[in-house]
């Protein structure tokens, strides 16, 4: 999505550990304007897929997956990255460890939110090693819905999660792919 792809080149910004910065406009400070645009291209890719609700996973997914929500007319649900005192009954879980943060954790939902009939979009920013994906896939597979696909805003193509998973025959749309970058570049795949 070249908008994405422009915004990213402006306003982004490469830490050390191959960190890309988007803290201006995709989560902590949000361009809402950006996300319905992006939103839009979304809910063209997946148009004839007949989903039923958007999965995702706290905190940095949940701005992303309201506003394609909003604009795909579907409920969202996030997984919590720690089960806290207000999760009532059973629950789906799943390990995960965060590239980003470099912290490991037990990501759950509710069995009560997902059921075998839905059809279910998984929405997130970023894409590296695909350790969040692969533990929303879990979650997918132990509630027997059907997973017609992952929406991704940002994809870092280098570090090979989204490849690994398009192999695996999972349907991944990432919005803007990162082939390589170092601190002073960013090339984006064609």
């Amino acid at each position: 999505m070249k908008l994405l792809e422009e915004k990213i080149l402006k306003d982004g910004t490469v830490l050390p550990g191959n960190i890309l910065k988007v803290g201006s406009f995709l989560n902590h400070q949000i361009d809402t304007s950006l996300l319905v645009e992006m939103a839009k291209e979304v809910k063209e890719l997946y148009k004839d897929e007949k989903i039923t609700k958007i999965l995702t996973v706290e905190a940095s997914g949940i701005a992303i997956a309201a506003v394609f929500g909003v604009v795909m007319n579907l409920p969202i649900v996030f997984a919590k990255k720690h089960s806290t005192s207000n999760i009532s009954g059973e629950v789906y879980s799943s390990p995960v460890h965060s590239y980003t943060h470099n912290k490991d954790y037990n990501m759950v939902v509710e069995k009560s939110y997902l059921n075998k009939s839905d059809r279910l979009l998984l929405v997130d920013d970023f894409l590296a090693v695909g350790g969040a994906l692969t533990g929303l896939i879990d979650i997918v597979k132990q509630s027997g819905a059907s997973l017609v696909g992952c929406a991704i805003a940002i994809e870092k193509g280098f570090q090979g999660g989204g490849d690994k998973l398009r192999s695996e025959g999972i349907r991944v749309e990432s919005l803007a792919i990162i082939e390589s970058m170092s601190d002073n570049s960013l090339v984006f795949r064609k």
